[in-house]
């Protein structure tokens, strides 16, 4: 089995939408695909609705979360979408993302950069708005080549010149949550320290103490050496390790299935999950 744990779609700051993910997914030659974009659900039906026969959907999130200062992203799994309580979390996170993003676009044209709200929210659709959609906007204006090369201190990175903070969970408080609505929780890309600081590994450990289920490893933005150094951590605190792609269509290199996650840590999540149930493709529309 072929399993990517960590993709995203319109719905947030993917190029695919639901409907072509899965599509894709399957094309890709994967089995099981989690659609886990930030901290929004609002794809999960129209990718249910085109699954491809002999393709797994997994449900989830990727939850925008903060500790000691540090940003960090929690993926949640199979977790009861309507639970109210997470539910009113994640529209609290949501909700802040235009005010945050308008503050970056601010921050832009004070250093000279002629970037508009306007063509953030073109680039943004309906998706939750947020930094890779303004860094799309500056590659549109030909101030970087790239979206990674906007996540610097010269521009969007943590700490960065027209970095601004939004609402962000405590993960402690996430994997409450996550767990109160029948989830799975796993630390996302934790030792990527181009995208800026990264949590210690003494906070991974209060985070397994507290119930987190495990670390994603396997990811694009980890030296082989830091999978190593994971892999050996997960080990210690009885974490799961999981492999991804983190696909975001064309705004990133990634490809689906570049990385992947072993079918019996893929078995282990599901037998956690209780808020909901991986979904089996029927052919799709």
């Amino acid at each position: 089995m072929r399993i990517d744990l960590h993709c995203h779609s319109t719905a947030s700051d993917g190029t695919d939408t639901p409907a072509e993910l899965v599509r894709n997914a399957a094309a890709a030659g994967l089995d099981v695909v989690a659609l886990t974009d930030h901290d929004t659900t609002r794809g999960h039906a129209e990718a249910v609705a085109a699954l491809p026969s002999g393709l797994t959907l997994v449900t989830g999130a990727e939850l925008s979360c903060r500790v000691d200062g540090v940003s960090m992203h929690m993926l949640a799994y199979l977790f009861d979408p309507d639970e109210p309580a997470l539910l009113a979390e994640r529209e609290l996170v949501r909700d802040d993302r235009v005010p945050r993003a308008r503050a970056m676009v601010a921050k832009l044209n004070e250093l000279g950069v002629p970037v508009t709200w306007e063509q953030v929210a073109r680039i943004a659709g309906e998706g939750s708005v947020g930094r890779p959609h303004v860094a799309a906007a500056l590659v549109e204006l030909g101030v970087v080549p790239t979206v990674s090369d906007a996540f610097t201190q010269d521009w969007l990175a943590d700490g960065g010149r027209a970095y601004a903070e939004k609402h962000e969970t405590d993960p402690f408080e996430a994997i409450r949550l996550v767990k109160g609505a029948g989830g799975v929780t796993v630390l996302a890309h934790p030792a990527a320290e181009k995208r800026g600081r990264t949590v210690a590994e003494s906070t991974i450990a209060e985070l397994a103490a507290a119930g987190l289920d495990g670390i994603e490893v396997d990811h694009m933005d980890h030296a082989a050496d830091t999978r190593a150094r994971l892999r050996g951590l997960a080990k210690e605190l009885g974490l799961l390790v999981t492999g991804s792609s983190d696909y975001h269509g064309s705004r990133k290199t990634c490809e689906l299935g570049e990385y992947t996650t072993h079918p019996e840590i893929y078995g282990e999540i599901t037998r956690r999950a209780t808020g909901a149930f991986p979904v089996p493709g029927t052919g799709g529309a």
